[in-house]
């Protein structure tokens, strides 16, 4: 070989060296673009909480009252009210025949007034030994007894006339005509105050803390009427077993409210804004719980949160990332502190699948 061929040998073997080095440089920075993850990326937002939480119940009287008689062996005589009826409070709903009694009083009244005629008689006697004062006494006594006897039987004859102890609407009559008062169990009426008819809905525990009361809610009847109505009462109990707990919806009078029946309860948003995260997007491990968020660089890191209410598939931040935070939300949240990623937009389909 010459000299010439030797340099111009050695001249392209350090020009593939260089390429080499040069070509492993931009595959090295090339790298960890290449195998930055796909995530899911939402956001904190500032938002009502509440919303797109469903829950089934019973419809319920508000305030139910339970009409009978205090007295017993007395026929019903008429019945003034029937299921469906509106009455106001005081309104006569049924007449206990008064017959019997009527002469039961003329009867006493005329043992008393005797009773109290001999008492008389035996006034200013007392000490002057005309008679004994055990008898004085004995008379005056039986005066006031016959009295008292008298008054029982004049306020038996102010209740033979059943009235209704509060305004509504009867649901349920469950006394006939010739019927004796005291004979059975059974109310003879039942009445919704105010005809107020209210839902009371299950609610899953997880979804109490998102519902406050005077939260809107909408109720679905079976035929497909929907009610608004707003959140009267949450219960502050769960039950240990269905862990479920009971909230009340208060709702207008309308004649197809009717208790017993059944109902849909859809909760909008308490209308209250928080600072809150997709609940996708919160983190649980042994350290508590955290959140991943996204910076500009496109770069992981975990932040400890705490919690608040949810709802609607949505969680309050007590503390943790402003609002405008960038979060990764769905299995792929468990990305480690400087992960490189590469945030995708979130589908409808995406979200309802999370």
């Amino acid at each position: 070989m010459t000299m010439n061929s030797a340099r111009a040998l050695a001249l392209l073997t350090a020009s593939a060296l260089a390429l080499t080095a040069c070509g492993k440089k931009d595959d090295d920075k090339a790298a960890p673009t290449s195998q930055a993850r796909a995530v899911s990326v939402g956001q904190v937002e500032t938002r009502p909480l509440g919303g797109g939480i469903e829950a089934s119940g019973v419809l319920l009287a508000r305030d139910e009252a339970v009409v009978g008689s205090e007295l017993s062996g007395y026929r019903v005589a008429r019945i003034y009210a029937d299921e469906g009826d509106y009455v106001r409070a005081g309104q006569p709903l049924v007449q206990l025949d008064a017959t019997l009694l009527r002469a039961q009083i003329d009867q006493q009244a005329a043992v008393a007034a005797q009773a109290q005629a001999e008492a008389a008689r035996v006034s200013g006697l007392d000490g002057q030994g005309v008679l004994s004062q055990e008898q004085i006494e004995s008379r005056r006594y039986t005066a006031k007894a016959q009295a008292a006897s008298l008054n029982e039987l004049k306020t038996r004859q102010s209740r033979m006339t059943i009235v209704a102890p509060v305004g509504g609407r009867v649901i349920e009559r469950g006394v006939k005509p010739g019927e004796i008062s005291g004979g059975g169990t059974t109310p003879w009426f039942r009445i919704v105050r105010d005809g107020l008819v209210e839902l009371e809905a299950d609610v899953n525990e997880q979804d109490l803390a998102g519902l406050a009361v005077g939260q809107p809610a909408t109720v679905t009847l079976p035929g497909g009427q929907q009610v608004a109505g707003a959140i009267r009462l949450v219960s502050p109990r769960v039950n240990a077993d269905t862990r479920l707990g009971k909230v009340r919806i208060r709702l207008p009078v309308r004649e197809d409210l009717r208790a017993g029946g059944f109902g849909k309860a859809t909760f909008g948003a308490s209308g209250q804004a928080v600072t809150a995260v997709p609940e996708t997007a919160i983190r649980y491990d042994a350290s508590g719980l955290s959140v991943v968020t996204v910076d500009a660089n496109n770069r992981a890191k975990q932040v400890a949160v705490r919690t608040g209410r949810r709802g609607g598939g949505w969680v309050e931040l007590v503390q943790g990332p402003a609002a405008g935070t960038r979060v990764i939300i769905g299995s792929a949240a468990f990305a480690g502190d400087g992960d490189l990623v590469k945030p995708q937009p979130v589908t409808a389909a995406q979200k309802a699948a999370n």
